[in-house]
């Protein structure tokens, strides 16, 4: 038995230093236009500036409270912690040390100097797609950054998946190198929208299904974020106020919460009207999938008599008795409707039971300054409540999704926020 324990170690290493082989040489290298490119001028910083916007840069690099891009956030995966490093321009602890080529190198072939293969945390099987001008100017405006000393701390991930060659292993299955190709076909707008939302975007990070190793799959048909507990809805949609919704954080039918306000709130405010119109575009031509709305049946009496209690005595006030929230001063949602809420009405639950639970606050932008929060539920209400009520706003006022159980919101109970 020992023996063929042996040889099956034996096999697995050869096949991991061959995995490792035979992924290591897939990179591939495109010049820099030239030095210009990426020289500290103020239209190339102020360019780099906008693109790291628009990549959400800051959101991992950045711990709270801390030196913008100096790193130590910890992102935690289903995996292991890994750990985002310092990109100021520090010399010993940053990126100072490096060259516009070895930028372009990890952004685009998830390749650090020297060769180290980089986790898909950092998500390069996206950023792949971003063109070298583009990837220069990011760097430009980087270098320009104060200098912060802020030493790389180490990950911590589970055998086997800290070693280098299960790195590779996985790159060779699924990732390969590759500028965004233009289709002229499309139009300008689609193609601008296409290289945000697939690229610089990588919006697939969150919103598309991962398999049991961690790689997104096709499409950008929603999924739930490990570890976060926090369901990402399919962006396949031609809502008419998609673009208010990005920009802004609220829309007629709904308000973003949970990590999705961190994007709203920190990149997608900041984007030209052009390039929000664009993304807009884009996501309108996605096909459609309806795998997202469950099949409802109809809610038992006294499930329904509690709920509508419930609702009346701790939401009416806000959202309406007929569920279509109610308007600000400025004309604005301040509290968002529930009838036709399609993030209600996911087959997924969790993102209804977690703002009952824990309330929050849709994103403060430009178009929302004075966001109006959600109270936390949870000291107030238990879990067959909290699945009353949410069963109820799901089965009412056109609404038809399943209803929740309280073994469901008890799982989400003690899920942190993030």
């Amino acid at each position: 038995m020992k023996r063929r324990i042996l040889i099956a170690l034996g096999v697995l290493l050869v096949l991991a230093v061959a995995a490792a082989l035979l992924a290591w040489p897939r990179a591939e290298f495109i010049p820099s236009r030239s030095p210009q490119a990426w020289a500290p001028s103020a239209d190339t910083i102020a360019r780099g500036a906008y693109l790291a916007r628009a990549g959400d840069c800051a959101a991992c690099h950045t711990v709270r409270g801390g030196a913008a891009y100096a790193g130590g956030r910890a992102v935690d995966t289903p995996f292991g912690r890994v750990m985002a490093p310092n990109i100021t321009p520090d010399r010993e602890t940053g990126i100072g040390a490096w060259s516009a080529d070895d930028f372009w190198n990890a952004l685009h072939n998830g390749i650090a100097p020297g060769g180290r293969l980089l986790y898909p945390a950092f998500p390069y099987p996206n950023y792949t797609k971003v063109t070298r001008d583009d990837a220069d100017a990011l760097f430009a405006y980087l270098r320009s950054l104060p200098p912060q000393r802020n030493a790389r701390q180490p990950h911590a991930l589970r055998a086997p998946y800290g070693s280098q060659a299960a790195l590779a292993a996985w790159r060779l299955l699924y990732f390969k190198p590759g500028v965004f190709t233009l289709e002229p076909a499309r139009g300008a707008d689609w193609n601008r929208g296409a290289y945000l939302v697939e690229g610089l975007g990588h919006c697939s990070a969150c919103h598309s299904p991962r398999n049991g190793l961690g790689a997104s799959g096709e499409g950008l048909h929603g999924g739930l974020i490990p570890v976060l507990g926090w369901y990402a809805p399919s962006l396949a949609s031609n809502d008419p106020h998609l673009a208010q919704l990005l920009r802004s954080g609220i829309s007629p039918r709904g308000a973003v919460f949970g990590p999705m306000a961190e994007v709203v709130g920190q990149s997608l405010q900041h984007l030209s009207d052009g390039d929000i119109g664009a993304m807009s575009v884009y996501l309108a031509s996605l096909p459609a999938d309806g795998a997202e709305r469950a099949p409802a049946e109809p809610p038992p009496e006294a499930l329904t008599k509690l709920g509508g209690r419930l609702y009346g005595q701790h939401c009416a006030d806000c959202h309406g008795k007929d569920g279509r929230g109610a308007a600000a001063g400025d004309g604005g949602p301040a509290y968002p409707a529930l009838a036709g809420n399609r993030t209600l009405q996911l087959a997924n639950p969790v993102n209804a039971i977690r703002i009952v639970l824990n309330g929050g606050f849709a994103p403060s932008t430009a178009g929302n300054p004075r966001p109006y929060g959600m109270p936390p539920y949870s000291p107030v209400l238990n879990d067959a409540e909290v699945a009353a009520v949410v069963s109820y706003a799901r089965a009412s006022w056109g609404n038809a999704a399943r209803m929740v159980t309280p073994a469901e919101v008890n799982g989400y109970r003690a899920v942190p926020l993030d």
